[in-house]
């Protein structure tokens, strides 16, 4: 698993503290929308060159922990 953390932050000047690849505008929201309506991690990559692979993953792995996370405080 891709260890997340390297790759995405939370600051509360940028996108309004919500979690964002590092060094972008770009939320982790943002990619997995764009997963969950069908966009490959290719045509992601074409339209936003600033992104690679790795970093769509940890927006996977950061979902991931999320809900793990979730499940084990209910």
């Amino acid at each position: 698993m891709v260890d997340y953390k390297s790759y995405i932050e939370m600051n509360a000047n940028v996108r309004f503290g919500k979690p964002t690849i590092i060094g972008t505008r770009i939320t982790v929201f943002d990619i997995l929308s764009w997963l969950a309506n069908g966009m490959t991690t290719d045509e992601i990559v074409e339209d936003f060159p600033e992104l690679n692979e790795t970093q769509i993953k940890a927006c996977l792995a950061y979902a991931a922990d999320r809900e793990h996370k979730i499940q084990i405080a209910s």
